[in-house]
């Protein structure tokens, strides 16, 4: 039989005196208060960590909140350069008509290649970048606006030539 059962045993088999009473009432008294202590700071340990995780979690949702305007302004960012570009691409292509110019003269805004070329071999630097740039074969190329440039190129070729 264990210590618990008897002293148990011998508390219901002989009356207990006043001060043995008040000796276990008191020590039963220590452990409710010891116990109560105990659950107080585990109380304000859940509640410290319960704080700083929901101040971690308003860190997180701030940051990426941040991180969202970021990204919605750089997309908008993107979406205006593309529109710049596609504008820029249908007024360098020749697109409808050719305006009443015969088929061997070039458009005046094909002229905006070659601007600022005044010799021959800033004309031959400049043919090269624009051929690599319109190139079919590149995302941005067009084989019409290839075609624009290598005219205007032996035109201004023959006039540097002379």
């Amino acid at each position: 039989m264990d210590q618990p059962k008897r002293q148990l045993g011998r508390m219901i088999r002989e009356p207990m005196s006043e001060d043995f009473q008040s000796r276990m009432l008191h020590r039963e008294r220590q452990q409710l208060e010891d116990d109560r202590r105990r659950f107080k700071q585990e109380q304000q340990d859940f509640y410290r960590r319960k704080e700083l995780e929901q101040k971690r979690l308003a860190e997180e949702k701030h940051l990426f909140q941040m991180k969202w305007k970021i990204l919605e302004g750089e997309l908008q960012k993107l979406a205006h350069e593309k529109e710049d570009i596609e504008r820029e691409k249908k007024r360098y292509s020749r697109t409808g008509s050719n305006r009443g110019k015969t088929a061997g003269e070039p458009l005046p805004e094909a002229q905006m290649f070659f601007s600022g070329v005044n010799n021959m071999g800033a004309l031959k630097k400049r043919y090269k970048d624009l051929t690599k740039i319109y190139h079919p074969d590149n995302a941005a190329g067009d084989t019409n606006t290839l075609q624009e440039i290598n005219r205007i190129y032996d035109s201004l070729k023959k006039q540097f030539k002379n």
